[in-house]
């Protein structure tokens, strides 16, 4: 048996132009991703609450999602500290998200809910409070983002869509 190349052209052919369309690179086609939020939390008078070396400041906490499969469902924040001795949350996700409404398949709003928390020393008994925290998110087909953090039912965050990527810098004042 003879192989015949002009009986599986069309099939090559197809197969390349499949190839093509389906590896077009479109830069409009990318989803914008802009979820990171360093989150401060400060006194009042402006001290930075996270230092566990300063007077007054939390020396442990703890976040669970509040939407979590099960009642204890921590989620992961890592501490981290800027160049000029600032403690912060660094939360990139976690949480999870359940929609909280969809206007329509190409516009959806998103939240999480955690709760905060925090343990210090007073008169040598630790002393825990918390807080709550609510993640609103905005999600079209080019764009995923942060729009609005409550904290304690407080808005303490929102952003527009057209505003662009960046870390989110959220402040806390307790």
């Amino acid at each position: 048996m003879k192989f015949n190349f002009k009986s599986i052209f069309p099939i090559q052919l197809t197969a390349l132009l499949f190839l093509l369309v389906s590896c077009g690179s479109d830069e409009d086609s990318l989803q914008r991703i802009d979820q990171i939020m360093n989150i401060y939390v400060r006194n009042e008078a402006g001290q930075d609450l996270l230092n566990a070396k300063k007077a007054g400041s939390f020396t442990g906490y703890s976040v669970n999602d509040r939407e979590g499969d099960k009642d204890v469902a921590p989620v992961s924040i890592s501490l981290k500290m800027t160049t000029d001795s600032l403690f912060y949350f660094d939360y990139t996700t976690g949480a999870k998200r359940k929609i909280l409404d969809s206007i329509s398949p190409d516009n959806k709003t998103y939240r999480s809910r955690m709760t905060f928390t925090y343990s210090k020393k007073v008169n040598d008994q630790t002393v825990t409070e918390s807080d709550e925290m609510e993640i609103h998110y905005r999600w079209t087909p080019n764009l995923f983002q942060v729009s609005e953090v409550f904290y304690n039912g407080v808005p303490v965050f929102s952003k527009s869509a057209d505003q662009p990527n960046s870390i989110n810098t959220v402040t806390i004042v307790k």
